[in-house]
Parts: C-alpha cells; structure tokens; sequence
C-alpha cells in the first residue's frame, strides 16, 4: 500500500471517530435519521474505509383494454438512480426517482449513534435504546447511557424521548402538536437466565415551552415516575416462574394544582403529585413446567384502569387475563399443542358493559413414513357482553363465536429423473351472532379447498405447478364461489442460468348468487437476462380476456380484453473501493 493511500485511510477513519464522539450534539442538531446503532469502535475499526456503489434503471410498461383506459394510463415510464455511500460500514444512501412527470429526491437524514463497548460495559451516545421493564419503557431517547452487565448488573440514561412538533398555528395544514419530552431512569439487578430480580425506574416528563403559547392552550404537558421489579425463580430444572411487577404516578396535566402531604412533598424533588395525578399498577406472573416430552404454562396478567407511562409508545389498560398452554410429542412422531385464554375488561366495574373473550385452539401434525405429512387444527373465539353499571339490552348484547378448522396433507416423491409434490388444503370457518334476536345479517361460512401438483423434471431443469382451488361463502341470503385454474412453468439457460423465463396460464369463474357469473382468462409471459453481473434486462407479457356479464355456451361473447408489456433495464456499479488491509494470518 503506498503512503497517499495510507494516510487517507487513516485521515477517513479519524472523520468517522470523531464524528461518533460527538453524536449527541450532532444527532441534535442535524436530526439526522441513519445511525451507526450496530457498529462499535471496534467494527468500525474492521469495516472497509470507504465503498460507493449505485445503480440506474428504467421501467416501461404498455397498457390497452377494449373498454377505453379511463383508470389507467397506456404509458408508464419510470427512471431511478441510486448512491450507496459505505464509510467504515457506515451507509449513507442516496435515491433519485422519476415517474410519469413526477419526480422525488431521497437523501439520509443522519443521526450518529454509538454503543462503544469494553468486556462487560456499554455505552450509548445518540439515538438509542435500553432494556427496560415492558410496562414503563420500549422507546428510544437520544441522549447518553451507560450499562454493565453481568451476575450483577446496573444502568442508567438520560435524554430526549421524542421531539416537538410546534407547527404554526395559522397553517390549515398544521401537524397535530406536541412537547419536547426528556426522560432518566436506572436499573438493577442480580443473578442469571433462570434466577434473578431487577429493579427499573423511569421518570419523563413534557417541557413546556417546547411549544408555542397557543397550542400550550390546547394540549397539556404531562408527567410521570414509573417503578418496576421484574423476577424469576427455577427451584428445579423443570419448573421455573416469572413475575412482573410495574406502579405508575402519572400526572395528565403537570400544570395543575398540587396536592401537599408530608408523604408527598419529600418525592417533590423527583415527582409532584397533583389533582391530574394517578398511581395505576399493572403485572402479570407466570409458571413454566418443562418435562420429557410435554412442556405447560400457565399465566396471569392484569393492568389497572388509566394505567400509563410516558415511555410507552401505546398502553392498553383495563383488563386482565388468564390463560394456559400445552405441548407433547406422542411415540417420537406426532405433535400435539393446545392453548386456552380468557380475557375481560371493566375491572373496576366502572364501565357500562363488560366484555368478555375467550381464545381457544389446538393442533396436530405427524409424518407417516418419508413421504407423507399430516397436520390438523382448530381454533376459535367466543366474545360476549354483560352487565355493568347498566344492564345491556339483549337487542343489542354482544354474542359471538367463530369456529375456523383446517387439514393439510402433503405427499412427495423424489425419484432420480422426476420428483412429484401433492399438496391437499382445506379450510372451514364459522362466523355466528349468537345473540336470540339476531336475524343472522352478520352471520358468514366459508369453505376453501385447494389441490396442487409440483412436477420436477431434473432432465430438462424444469419445475411445472398445477393448481386448482374452490373457496365458496355463505352470508345473509347470498352466496359467493370462486374456482380458479392456475398452470405455470419457469427455466433457466445457458451455463451460467443467467436467462430465466417463466410462462402462468389462469383460469378463474366467479359466481354470485342470482347476481353474476364472471369467467376470466389470464396468462403471463416474463424474462429475464443477465450480462457481465451488472446489466440487467427484464421483459414481460401479460394478457387477460373475461367478461361480467352471465355467460352463455358461446364463450365467444367475452368482450372485455387487457394488454400489458413492459421493458426494462438496471445497471449496477461500484464507482470506489478503498478496502481495509487484510490481517496476515500466523500459525
């Protein structure tokens, strides 16, 4: 390697390191979107300095129909280019895209993120994301983190959980607003996979004059501390339990008045409870029992009314939930599963109604010999409405349950000169208001049955695929059926089977009950080339012929015909390459 190259490698990998140092303000102040979230110093130090790739392309389809193209356009043509920047595995794309006298230019918005790490320590400086207790924190924070992580563990960070959206608030076309929100919190812990306790706080809250004073009017800044302990126990090697435990003080307004108690003013340097205030708990636990051949499980979650934390993207709340699952393998060859689960809402009685829904389901599949493979199942949901501070009307009581079960077996063959694949699907769902005064509008059965042939010629290279499906619904006095046809087949030529075609035929009739009948014919026709690795030339046909009107014998008198074509080429490059210096190997 000569020196000019040399020293431009090292001034390229002094840029990118001291970029990374300094993310936190740059990810700030250029708000950039691409991180180095996946690459230590040490990766970095391993990745090829600098590689910029691309590719430019075009698209052209034709269209016709008999019926005119009023919805659709007979010409379409597309260009694109792309630049692919790699600095010491670091990707920085760039994408131009025209289409149709419409064009878009893609450029990385960045945000530099690194997660250095030594033996059992790491660092996060940027856009980055910590594990956390699941009920009070899944969000990233663009700030600083530290963690430690072994028997006994530790961490801690602190920085901004999302942005503020203060649009102006004369635009008709304003974003909905919202406050800068900042977060801190720590965790820790001791023991290891099957024995353990973790202790996690949070505390996030809204800056208000992250927004204008007129959108301070119509949305409030929030606030909260979060607390959660997560453990688990394995007194055996075949039974195990796993809890978790998480209290939320949430305030939904951080501007009201606040509420003074001895108790209260000591937590008012970290939390200020106030008339908007609320403490909400949510948990679950759970029992594992894990034997030769059968495995079990059984658990509980309940989250309170109004439970939330400001580091959670979405909270469901009020409801709690019971369920149980179980698996075993029978003689070495088939496989059993089931699970049952029951969940409710309205915990406080509070609501109107309550509403309950149960989750059931089972499955089987087994191999018989080498050929054939069984598996069958059944699922199902019952919802259903009672009382709860008022009476539900039984006109109108939520009664429901949906039956779905499916079988699908296979058999194979795979001979020297051909190889046969059968495959068999059937499936049968029910739909039913269960409710005595429903007249059965809603009510819905279907049936799918599907039956397929793969056919592999290992002479020719070439692979044929048959199929043929009947799907059929029954509703309120109606019913819909479909059966379609398919045929197709594909090969590849030339030693280096960089020509590849393939050639579908489709046969669909549609029926509504003494509404319509539909038949249609389809076929498509597709290749493509490859040359020198870099060029790539695409062709296609496609062709439709049907009709949506009752047809007689005469098929003569489909009028309605579909044409499409389309042409296309891509050409991939590198334009540079300066790669890192191979390690020489010692014995």
């Amino acid at each position: 390697m000569n020196n000019s190259n040399h020293h431009s490698r090292a001034y390229i990998k002094y840029i990118v390191c001291l970029l990374a140092l300094f993310s936190p303000s740059l990810g700030e102040g250029l708000g950039w979107a691409q991180s180095i979230s996946q690459h230590t110093i040490a990766n970095i130090a391993k990745s090829d300095p600098l590689i910029i790739t691309g590719a430019i392309g075009t698209q052209n389809t034709y269209y016709n129909s008999s019926v005119g193209n009023g919805y659709r356009s007979p010409w379409s043509n597309t260009a694109f280019a792309n630049l692919n920047i790699s600095l010491y595995g670091i990707s920085m794309p760039f994408a131009f895209y025209y289409s149709n006298n419409n064009a878009s230019f893609n450029f990385p918005h960045l945000s530099f993120h690194i997660d250095p790490t030594y033996k059992n320590w790491r660092g996060h400086f940027g856009r980055s994301n910590m594990a956390f207790s699941p009920y009070i924190m899944n969000m990233s924070f663009n700030g600083v983190g530290i963690e430690y992580n072994g028997t006994f563990r530790f961490g801690a960070f602190y920085g901004q959980l999302r942005d503020a959206i203060n649009d102006d608030p004369t635009n008709p076309a304003a974003r909905k607003p919202q406050y800068k929100r900042m977060g801190w919190g720590f965790k820790v812990g001791y023991g290891n996979n099957s024995n353990f306790i973790d202790l996690y706080l949070l505390r996030a809250y809204d800056k208000l004059n992250s927004v204008d004073e007129y959108w301070q009017q119509k949305i409030s800044p929030q606030e909260n501390i979060a607390i959660a302990v997560r453990g688990g126990l394995a007194p055996t090697r075949w039974l195990s339990l796993r809890g978790n435990l998480a209290f939320s003080a949430f305030s939904s307004d951080k501007r009201a008045e606040r509420i003074h108690t001895d108790k209260l003013d000591s937590w008012s340097k970290v939390f200020e409870a106030r008339y908007t205030s609320l403490m909400r708990i949510a948990t679950d636990v759970s029992a594992n029992l894990t034997l030769k051949n059968f495995n079990t499980s059984i658990y509980y979650k309940m989250v309170q009314p109004d439970y939330s934390t400001l580091g959670l993207y979405y909270t469901s709340n009020n409801y709690q939930s019971l369920g149980i699952n179980a698996s075993t393998t029978l003689f070495g060859k088939v496989t059993l599963s089931a699970n049952f689960s029951g969940q409710e809402d309205n915990i406080t009685r509070n609501q109107l109604y309550t509403t309950r829904g149960f989750v059931y389901s089972a499955t089987a599949s087994t191999n018989i010999g080498e050929h054939l493979t069984l598996s069958a199942g059944y699922n199902g949901y019952r919802q259903v409405q009672s009382d709860g501070k008022a009476h539900v009307n039984d006109t109108t009581r939520v009664n429901r349950i949906m039956h779905s079960l499916y079988f699908t077996p296979s058999l194979s063959f795979d001979g020297e000169k051909v190889g046969n694949t059968f495959s068999l699907s059937t499936s049968y769902t029910q739909n039913k208001d269960l409710n005595k005064f429903a007249t059965g509008i809603s009510d819905v059965k279907s049936l799918a049955v599907g039956l397929s042939h793969a056919l592999d010629v290992k002479a020719w290279e070439m692979q044929f695929t048959t199929s043929l499906s009947h799907q059929q619904s029954d509703g309120y006095q109606t019913r819909y059926t479909s059966d379609v046809l398919s045929i197709g087949t594909g090969k590849s030529f030339f030693e280096e089977r960089n020509l590849n075609t393939s050639l579908t035929l489709n046969l669909c009739y549609n029926q509504i009950k003494n509404m319509q009948k539909n038949l249609s014919f389809g076929a498509d026709l597709s290749a493509s080339y490859t040359l020198a690795k870099v060029h790539n030339f695409n062709f296609g046909l496609g062709f439709n012929k049907y009709s949506d009107t009752n047809l007689s014998a005469d098929l003569s008198s489909m009028g309605t015909t579909e044409f499409t074509a389309s042409l296309g080429y891509t050409y991939t490059f590198t334009l540079l390459e300066i790669k890192r210096k191979a390690e020489k190997k010692t014995e």
